[in-house]
């Protein structure tokens, strides 16, 4: 079947139609190879070189992309001039997307995810067709929740999140097969599966470390990822309709950050060595799980409990700010000299996901136990900038960066300070399928290997005996 073939054929929803992943995975093949190509001599005329960091902090250019753009920054003669933060996914403004869906009232993180994948904004009968891939994928392999998740149980998530990604490999048939209908077969698979495995490890972790009872739900075909996540983590399988779409808000936001952060950039790096989707995903995984990286959403709840627990009035700007100061010093919090949620390697003047996060918190605590700690988080917001300057010596904008009012808001949504990161790699999956796909079919098949200059003095062998 062609691609315009598929996109004329009438959309079978009724429950009789058989699944057919083949069909599916064809029509969203040629969709993705539309627009994913990248003229070799591109990375000539950009002067393309491997590392990490500029000495005026701005990224070293390591590879060229089509899936996302963060931009922080203006060069201006050489020099970065602050901007206002912006992210757009394959060319359209991130803010646009939500807008639009608040105006429809309507979930947004597949059509994100659509977009993200295959190169341009899907109509009806694509994002359904998406849906229903999705949908039908989402349930583990039969007694996967058993042999890989409850007999090795993990009180870290993202862990045990780790580790059944690189157990789905020995589930799949065609493991380590590179076309391109196997990379987006597993893909679709994995961006489906996350979410299952996220939960199920979460009640596994219940029952064994914090002693309480766990319940396996079934997710349900009918619901969105983000409808689906509250339902099979929560007992009653119980959500409103507000708290659904505050999670699909998150996801919208956490699916994608560009090349260069940190767990997209580990996921290129294994899959130029043309590794397995399995091992490159779950590198992602673990880069995300860092305190430095994803982990800082959960490091902010934990400095923000220090801060509580120190500060007798949080409204005191000069007794938080001593606290803040203490922080920075390494004599409190958590030792590490950090403001966990402040500053950003890319954003200068602000981060968008910061402020649409803070925007949708504020409309939500108004009235709750949560408005005072809110405060709070604001305080630490604008005290922060000018103890950092006056600590570093660093004169500059220092904006807050998502990490710190994304915990504030799945606290609200109920959802455990140890879910927070693996709802954050949920949401990136999606990221790291598409840069999978983007390295192995656009970039010529070479593999990273940056330079390191051996600095060690010769020295010569000495025998054992003489030692």
């Amino acid at each position: 079947m062609s691609v315009n073939e598929a996109l004329q054929e009438p959309l079978d929803t009724s429950s009789a139609r058989k699944y057919d992943p083949d069909k599916d995975i064809s029509f969203l093949c040629a969709e993705s190879r539309k627009y994913n190509n990248i003229d070799p001599s591109e990375y000539k005329r950009y002067r393309v070189k491997r590392g990490l960091r500029n000495d005026d902090g701005s990224g070293v250019v390591a590879g060229i992309t089509r899936i996302c753009n963060v931009h922080g920054y203006v060069m201006d003669e050489g020099e970065k001039s602050p901007v206002e933060g912006r992210i757009t996914y394959r060319g359209v403004n991130l803010m646009d997307i939500i807008a639009a869906c608040r105006a429809e009232d309507r979930f947004g993180y597949e059509e994100v995810a659509w977009l993200l994948l295959y190169g341009q904004l899907p109509t009806r009968h694509q994002l359904d067709i998406f849906d229903r891939s999705l949908s039908n994928q989402r349930e583990l392999p039969p007694q996967f929740v058993d042999d890989v998740i409850m007999k090795a149980p993990s009180a870290n998530i993202m862990n045990a999140l780790q580790r059944a990604t690189l157990a789905l490999y020995t589930y799949d048939e065609d493991p380590d097969g590179m076309s391109m209908e196997n990379v987006m077969r597993q893909s679709m698979s994995l961006i489906a599966k996350m979410p299952s495995m996220m939960v199920a490890a979460y009640q596994v972790k219940r029952r064994n470390f914090d002693h309480k009872s766990m319940y396996f739900h079934n997710p349900d075909k009918k619901l969105t990822v983000a409808e689906n996540i509250l339902r099979t983590m929560r007992s009653d399988k119980q959500f409103t309709d507000q708290e659904a779409k505050m999670l699909d808000l998150c996801l919208m936001l956490h699916v994608e950050h560009g090349g260069g952060n940190n767990s997209t950039f580990a996921t290129r790096v294994l899959t130029s060595s043309a590794t397995d989707t399995y091992s490159a995903i779950s590198a992602g995984i673990g880069s995300l799980k860092g305190p430095r990286h994803g982990g800082a959403n959960a490091k902010v709840l934990e400095m923000m409990g220090h801060i509580k627990e120190n500060v007798s009035n949080w409204q005191d700007e000069t007794e938080v700010a001593r606290f803040l100061r203490k922080l920075m010093d390494k004599t409190a919090g958590d030792g590490s000299g950090l403001i966990y949620g402040m500053g950003h390697a890319v954003y200068t003047l602000s981060d968008p996901r910061a402020i649409m996060l803070k925007s949708c918190a504020e409309s939500m605590v108004v009235g709750t136990e949560y408005e005072a700690e809110y405060n709070l988080i604001q305080l630490v917001e604008k005290l922060t900038p000018d103890i950092f300057r006056e600590k570093k010596g660093i004169d500059g904008p220092l904006c807050a960066n998502v990490d710190l009012y994304s915990g504030m808001v799945y606290t609200m949504l109920k959802i455990p300070p140890e879910l927070m990161t693996p709802m954050f790699a949920v949401a990136r999956t999606v990221g790291w399928c598409a840069h999978r796909i983007e390295e192995i079919f656009t970039t010529g098949g070479k593999i990273m290997r940056p330079a390191y200059k051996a600095i060690s003095p010769r020295t010569d062998y000495v025998p054992l005996d003489k030692r």
